[in-house]
């Protein structure tokens, strides 16, 4: 990150530009497949193709407590 020069340390620069780039990549829409979907506002996700609003993490779009819920259920409805 260009932002913040030589302040800081190295270590925390690092791990902004990764919230950063994680912040702002697109994400693949569950509804429409497409990969569009984009960060409105902390911890909503939008797509821009069918406007399906997801709730999610702050900086990217599932969780890993997420993740572990949706195995889970997947598990439960299946049998």
């Amino acid at each position: 990150m260009a932002n913040y020069s030589t302040r800081y340390g190295a270590t925390i620069r690092k791990r902004a530009s990764g919230v950063k780039a994680k912040k702002q990549a697109k994400y693949k829409c569950e509804a429409c497949g497409k990969m569009t979907v984009r960060r409105v506002s902390t911890g909503i996700w939008r797509c821009r193709h069918c406007n399906a609003t997801y709730a999610g993490g702050a900086y990217t779009m599932t969780t890993p407590e997420g993740e572990v819920a949706r195995r889970l259920i997947n598990d439960i409805t299946k049998r």
